[in-house]
């Protein structure tokens, strides 16, 4: 077991017809200046984004606006939301949206007090020590911004880089989350959320410290109720039941709560990256075309974990006298799920090709800073082990 820290700040607020809160709590947390940072046209069609500027009018808060955050956010849109915010004299930031709005919305409060390029703080070149309050309004349960303390952001200004910023500065002041707001999300996009909110928790659970059994129960229970959830709910998209399930465990899946007496493994998060990046594919789908490929590339060193996953959250039977074919069978479980919830196994599945040998070769390239980089915690994965995965993944 690893020693941890657990530091969750959020406020939580969660129901039905929960955004009428949003101008207290934004009084309440010191905003007067306000941001209102938001996706595509679903925000307005909805009528959402109205009500939450008509809400903050209504309590004497000003506020600007700026749309058109895209699925894997740019840096270019971080720069603008730089500028706004300076110019207008921004003290707080409100998202509206999923996880791409919220850390685009994190990244311009990083932006606005850092006298140098923004960038620096994702390539490494300088670390967070200021940052403007930031909360969310939820509408898409999947990426755990809400919650979390990480920030991923495009460079589409150098070739597509995604990179990913801790900072427990970031962490949103407070959260606002109505399931219903849910209901008319796309099947697809659903299922991808699905996808990547049972990622955040497994790249957690599969790691060096496998000794803390309240964190293992809580993350398969977790894992069972999403999986099981996200099956139920692409037949009944509007079932409220379903869709708080869900949007509360996109929370609990990375605000670290499954990480107490572990750490991150993030290893299909990392090469995911750069197929999202290079391919603009949705980042759950990405993630559920490499996992099955990591998990056969690592599990024959660590079976154990692998066989308690398959018996404890697929509910395959044990077959002790082949404890290698039980874990391999969890995998296939896992495999199964996906697809039944039409989530890719493979790259040419995800993209409807295979990537090229070159393609291969620069995501490697990128994903390892050329070469300097390895990562995991089951397991080390250095290049040629990153280029394997991609090449298992890619039949």
């Amino acid at each position: 077991m690893k020693d941890f820290n657990f530091y969750t700040p959020t406020r939580v607020v969660f129901g039905r017809d929960s955004e009428a809160q949003v101008a207290a709590l934004v009084k309440q947390y010191g905003g007067s200046r306000v941001l209102v940072h938001y996706g595509g046209s679903s925000a307005r069609r909805s009528g959402l984004l109205d009500k939450m500027l008509g809400l903050l009018a209504d309590a004497g808060i000003y506020t600007v606006q700026l749309g058109g955050v895209v699925p894997n956010p740019e840096l270019s849109m971080v720069r603008r939301g730089i500028d706004l915010c300076r110019s207008e004299k921004v003290d707080f930031i409100l998202a509206v949206g999923g996880g791409s709005v919220i850390d685009s919305a994190k990244a311009i409060a990083y932006g606005v007090p850092y006298e140098g390029d923004v960038w620096d703080l994702w390539d490494g070149k300088a670390v967070p020590v200021a940052c403007l309050p930031v909360a969310a309004v939820l509408t898409i349960p999947a990426a755990g911004s809400e919650m979390s303390s990480s920030c991923v952001i495009t460079n589409d200004e150098a070739g597509m880089l995604k990179r990913g910023v801790n900072s427990d500065l970031c962490r949103c002041k407070f959260a606002i989350m109505n399931p219903e707001r849910t209901f008319t999300l796309p099947a697809y996009q659903t299922a991808a959320g699905a996808t990547d909110i049972m990622m955040h928790t497994m790249e957690r659970y599969f790691c060096a410290h496998q000794d803390m059994m309240l964190t293992d129960a809580i993350s398969e229970a977790l894992l069972r109720t999403v999986k099981d959830c996200a099956v139920a709910v692409l037949k009944r998209p509007d079932d409220y039941r379903l869709r708080a399930q869900i949007m509360w465990a996109g929370s609990l899946a990375h605000n670290d709560l499954t990480e107490c007496g572990g750490e991150k493994d993030f290893v299909t998060h990392k090469l995911e990256h750069e197929l999202s990046a290079m391919f603009g594919v949705t980042h759950g789908a990405g993630l559920a075309a490499l996992w099955g490929s990591w998990a056969r590339y690592v599990m024959p060193r660590h079976v154990n974990r692998f066989v308690q996953f398959a018996v404890n959250v697929m509910g395959v039977a044990c077959d002790w006298a082949d404890p290698e074919g039980t874990a391999l069978r969890g995998i296939e479980a896992v495999e199964a799920f996906f697809r039944t919830i039409g989530m890719p196994t493979s790259i040419p599945e995800l993209m409807g090709r295979p990537v090229t040998e070159a393609e291969i070769a620069e995501m490697v390239d990128k994903c390892s800073r050329g070469g300097r980089l390895s990562f995991g915690s089951i397991e080390k994965i250095d290049t040629t082990a990153m280029a394997a995965i991609y090449h298992l993944a890619n039949v």
